[in-house]
């Protein structure tokens, strides 16, 4: 029977109404009931003043589950969000202790099969106006087999108010109860003591009354900052249990985490108990080496170097050259002030850039290098209308103006170019360089995401120091440009040369838009374009210094009305009801689509396999893919060797793929990894790849697999 009917019997029976029992909501997935949520109350009646519980009753379909408050290497928490009256008061999530469940890929995680409640205590003030208390929570959940899909539901709870109560749904609340973690015992019962040894936290806990349980454990809850191995049993005599957490990110100074430890007669025993670890409150007081720290910020300058030369950057440093150009014989002064401002540019954006990571970090979100901006078509649509503006400048179709002239062409004009223009360009430049990943920039941000928000900033303006380094450089010490061209009128043809090379980077734009939203997508993106196009055209053909007032306006507001329509209509409307193209379209060749489930089969195959982490808007990915991966001799290599190649994609952001970067210490694509099997430890790449490194590689881990 449904909730309702169950409620609707028993008012008959006490001739009253006591809703105990939220109606149930239900999340389906393809006419199939997945889960099955509903508020519960362990009391009949709500007395003034008087605590009571409420849980979230989620009842899973079988083989189906939801995750516990931390879920491993992949899931998200189930939330509760209260929407209680006035003076009520709301307690923490009560979890009970989950299941250790292991998925293809070598991934853990801790989650509820079948059923669970998450209990809170709700405390009601000392006066209640109303007869009936309604009460409303909003919950959402991650339910995962095969296959992850997100749920949510507006829940609702009406209880009577009353002088007394009765305890109600007692069986559930029993036990649950039963399941929830206990506190450590006094001392001279059990004791528990944490160790670091280099990257490993070892946990000791000493109690007789674990030698009763043939099965423990130790169920990790790092902080957000802090990335957690999986925990083995390193040790176990009579009364002592050690286990071993690797660290894979966290600070220097951690010395302990919280966590439960487990013991169970099996291992998904209904009577598992468990204790509850506190991290310890005190911490080693040394700080992470000066020589480390140094060392990686030197990376990210030399990294921030070699974005200068990286294919998405070299429309803009070409326009930055040409700039130099025209200022060859101007005052020193001019040139200077022109290459801080370029170099501002750079900075503001990195800086920028920092500081929201920073907040995502805090705010518990997952960050990575480029990934959150490109993985966003809507990001890459607003970039290919740059890109089209400033290559229609540069044509001349039209010139671009700021008010009251404060300065004049943000990219460049024969009259000069303004401070504003210059840090205009610094800011695209690094626009377009968030989805490179050049030489030592990966290995330095893999670490920077891993420490405190100071050292993620420094990190940052590292990389905005080495990127304008060169051209701080060139304008301190001007007499260098005299190895530049003079200026003359052969610059407009420059001007206009420079314009095919934006088009060139619109024409990747778009691709990328077809690699996300498909073929359709990319269309009606092109469509919006073509209309920002005429309305540049109709800016410069009707809006000139020699038209009249009148004329201007009219012509604005008729350029306004029809971008602003065209972006309803294409954007708002055709290219937002396009879907994320499928990742298997983009497969070419014998590369099959990445899945943990597949990587997993092929293991336990025995099978060599190969990972290709890659995006289609990472240009590095698309340069090793094209001269390394795809090379005769990569191609022979792998089909002689008998090495699986699956390529894990990106382009559309995945939290999986993104949990695996993280994993082997990456910041973003690309990212390559050679499993030799599932006793073995994988293989990671260097970002940019060389045949005869790839070749030697796959060479020598097929004789060691073979051997074995």
């Amino acid at each position: 029977m449904s909730s309702g009917f169950r409620l609707a019997a028993y008012s008959i029976v006490c001739l009253s109404i006591f809703a105990l029992v939220s109606p149930g909501q239900s999340q389906t997935y393809e006419g199939r009931e997945l889960v099955k949520a509903e508020l519960v109350a362990n009391t009949d009646a709500v007395v003034p003043g008087k605590p009571f519980t409420v849980g979230l009753r989620l009842r899973m379909a079988p083989g189906w589950h939801t995750y516990w408050r931390f879920p491993g290497d992949a899931g998200i928490p189930t939330e509760l969000k209260w929407k209680l009256p006035q003076g009520w008061k709301a307690g923490e999530i009560q979890w009970p202790i989950p299941l250790k469940l292991s998925e293809p890929g070598d991934i853990q995680i801790y989650g509820y099969r079948d059923e669970v409640l998450l209990m809170q205590e709700i405390t009601p003030p000392a006066s209640i106006s109303d007869s009936t208390v309604k009460m409303s929570a909003d919950a959402n959940w991650l339910v995962c087999e095969k296959i992850c899909i997100p749920g949510s539901a507006s829940l609702q709870l009406e209880l009577p108010k009353a002088t007394k109560s009765a305890p109600a749904n007692v069986e559930i609340f029993a036990r649950f109860r039963h399941l929830l973690p206990q506190n450590l015992p006094e001392p001279k019962m059990a004791t528990a003591n944490w160790t670091r040894t280099g990257s490993d936290l070892q946990l000791s806990v000493k109690s007789a009354v674990l030698a009763n349980y043939p099965n423990v454990d130790f169920y990790p809850v790092p902080p957000g900052e802090t990335v957690v191995g999986h925990p083995k049993l390193e040790s176990r005599s009579a009364n002592e249990v050690v286990f071993r957490a690797p660290l894979e990110s966290a600070s220097k100074d951690l010395s302990s985490i919280e966590g439960l430890v487990i013991f169970a007669q099996s291992p998904d025993d209904d009577n598992r108990a468990a204790w509850r670890i506190p991290a310890s409150t005190i911490r080693s007081a040394s700080s992470p080496p000066a020589r480390g720290i140094v060392t990686f910020l030197l990376f990210g300058f030399l990294g921030g170097i070699i974005l200068n030369l990286m294919p998405c950057v070299l429309p803009v440093i070409s326009l930055k050259i040409f700039g130099f150009i025209q200022h060859a014989g101007q005052s020193r002064q001019k040139i200077f002030r022109s290459g801080i401002a370029f170099a501002g540019g750079i900075f503001a954006w990195f800086i920028g850039l920092a500081l929201l990571l920073i907040a995502l970090k805090a705010a518990g979100r997952e960050i990575t290098w480029g990934g959150f901006q490109f993985t966003n078509p809507y990001f890459v649509l607003a970039l290919s209308v740059i890109v089209l503006v400033f290559a229609l400048n540069l044509f001349g179709v039209f010139e671009i103006s700021l008010p009251q002239s404060v300065a004049r062409g943000l990219l460049a004009s024969t009259g000069g170019q303004s401070d504003a223009a210059s840090f205009f360009q610094g800011v695209f430049a690094t626009v377009l360089a968030t989805p490179c990943t050049a030489p030592f920039l990966g290995t330095a941000l893999g670490f920077a995401f891993t420490q405190s928000p100071v050292i993620i900033l420094s990190m940052f303006v590292a990389i905005a120091a080495g990127m304008s380094a060169p051209y701080l450089l060139l304008c301190a010490q001007p007499a260098w440009m005299r190895f530049l061209p003079k200026p003359g009128p052969w610059l407009v043809h420059v001007k206009q040369f420079m314009g095919f090379l934006l088009l060139a980077t619109l024409l990747f734009l778009l691709y990328v838009l077809g690699a996300q939203r498909g073929l359709e997508g990319a269309i009606w993106a092109s469509c919006f374009l073509l209309i920002v196009s005429i309305a540049c055209w109709m800016k410069g053909a009707f809006i000139t210094p020699t038209a009249s007032p009148v004329a201007s306006r009219t012509s604005l507001v008729l350029i306004l009305v029809i971008v602003l329509a065209s972006g309803v209509y294409f954007i708002g409307g055709k290219f937002q009801s396009t879907n994320n193209a499928s990742a298997d379209s983009r497969l070419r060749g014998d590369w099959q689509a990445f899945t943990p489930e597949r990587l997993q089969t092929e293991l336990e195959q025995d099978h060599l396999v190969f990972v290709d982490f890659t995006a289609a808007w990472c240009l590095t990915c698309k340069f090793n893919e094209a001269n390394v991966l795809e090379s005769s001799a990569v191609r022979n290599a792998f089909q002689s060797h008998a090495i699986v190649k699956l390529k894990a994609d990106w382009t559309n952001g995945d939290p999986v793929i993104t949990k695996l970067l993280q994993h082997f210490g990456r910041p973003g694509v690309p990212l390559y990894v050679l499993y030799p099997g599932k006793s073995q430890e994988p293989i990671v790449f260097p970002e940019l790849l060389t045949k005869s490194m790839l070749l030697e590689k796959l060479e020598t881990t097929s004789r060691t697999v073979a051997s074995h």
